[in-house]
């Protein structure tokens, strides 16, 4: 393995030679040095081995009894979430993404329609009918609807 094995094991025995007070307890050390070399962030690939063995960050255990700031800043992410659910006949305003330079600049508008509802998916995708009955071939991501009040 082109010593891929050698390195590691060399900077493991670093971080237990940092840790230990002498040589003899070297074995109590070893799983707390085993949990920093897994989950420090490596230069060449920018991740942790945890991370790219798991596919999420590690919880600490004394994450679990102390809320960390990951767990603060998801809290507040998600105070901010509104869920947006449509049903059938719902009437609905489309947001307008601006591929064309529209010549009023700021004043352009920022939605049209109203539309109606006429398929909900899961995921958030949804098919709509304008209000003459004419159907909307391609489905829309619910993100870019709102809720039309007349």
């Amino acid at each position: 393995m082109n010593g891929v094995v050698e390195v590691a094991n060399k900077n493991i025995k670093k971080i237990i030679e940092k840790m230990t007070v002498n040589y003899k307890d070297w074995h109590e050390m070893l799983p707390f040095a085993l949990l920093v070399y897994r989950t420090s962030i490596r230069s060449s690939t920018g991740a942790t081995p945890y991370s790219l063995v798991y596919g999420m960050e590690t919880v600490l255990p004394i994450e679990v009894e102390i809320p960390s700031m990951r767990q603060r800043m998801a809290r507040t992410f998600n105070k901010k979430v509104r869920p947006r659910e449509f049903s059938p006949s719902d009437l609905v305003l489309r947001k307008v993404l601006h591929i064309a330079l529209d010549s009023r600049g700021k004043f352009a508008y920022k939605y049209n329609g109203p539309f109606f509802v006429k398929e909900v998916f899961d995921g958030g995708a949804i098919i709509f009918n304008d209000m003459d009955g004419n159907e909307n071939a391609l489905p829309v991501n619910a993100g870019a609807l709102k809720k039309y009040y007349p």
